[in-house]
């Protein structure tokens, strides 16, 4: 599992992510800003993993995350929300909380790959 797609519409938070995604020794393939560039990066683009925003400017990632399932592509949700969205499945799910340290992020890393 090395290469990963970003969903974030911070484009501060998405290069912090990257860098630290690189440091751990992953690569991002991908990111996407809002929920049209989401969904179609999800449908069109390969990768292993995903990282997903909870929240798009207002808008649910929800979607995004339902296409994943469909593929069969693992994802996390990284948020300052506190938990995934209603609806989201499986209800197993790492969840980042932001802000997240680099050994947060390896440890939701690991769980993502296991799950």
């Amino acid at each position: 599992m090395k290469d990963i797609f970003i969903v974030e519409d911070d484009a501060l938070i998405a290069m912090l992510l990257e860098d630290m995604l690189s440091d751990l020794g992953y690569r991002v393939c991908a990111t996407a800003p809002d929920l049209e560039r989401a969904l179609a990066a999800a449908r069109d683009t390969e990768f292993d993993a995903a990282i997903l925003d909870v929240s798009l400017a207002g808008r649910s990632s929800l979607p995004v995350a339902k296409l994943l399932d469909e593929r069969g592509k693992p994802y996390l949700y990284a948020t300052g929300y506190g938990s995934a969205p209603e609806g989201s499945t499986p209800s197993t799910l790492p969840v980042l909380r932001k802000p997240f340290q680099l050994n947060e992020l390896e440890q939701a890393m690991k769980l993502l790959a296991e799950a």
